[in-house]
């Protein structure tokens, strides 16, 4: 049986995901589009909403350990971070299974029954048409 991700995955828009884990992170073209979207200039975007870890930007987190963005709501949603779009078919699902499974304990929309090979190919899909997608000119 084909599996499609809405099979695997249905957003609840509950928050749980946009709430710690180490913070998320974005790519270059995040900056660019998030800054443009809320109408700064990309390095005062950075200075002002985000921080760094491994060297790589993360979007900051409030005091209550949500991102700076969460409001009830994403206030970025059409213009979301990769990261986010691709939640929860994520690259750290194809490194370790069990990642799935720890992500479903606080994510209801995530389907923990799903079989192991039905989401691995979910995800690898999703990291193909990120690709893709990062590869054309802005």
């Amino acid at each position: 049986m084909r599996y499609k991700e809405s099979d695997l995955f249905e957003c609840r828009n509950c928050g749980r995901c946009c709430k710690g884990y180490g913070g998320t992170f974005v790519t270059e073209r995040d900056i660019r589009t998030i800054s443009d979207y809320v109408q700064e200039n990309p390095a005062f975007f950075v200075k002002k909403y985000c921080s760094r870890s491994g060297g790589r930007f993360i979007l900051a987190q409030k005091p209550d350990g949500y991102c700076i963005f969460w409001d009830a709501g994403c206030a970025i949603h059409p213009v979301k971070p990769k990261m986010c779009r691709a939640w929860p078919f994520i690259e750290s699902v194809l490194r370790d299974f069990s990642n799935w499974r720890t992500m479903a304990e606080s994510c209801p929309g995530i389907r923990i029954e799903a079989p192991e090979e039905a989401v691995l190919e979910c995800v690898r899909k999703q990291l193909q048409s990120e690709h893709e997608l990062t590869q054309r000119p802005n």
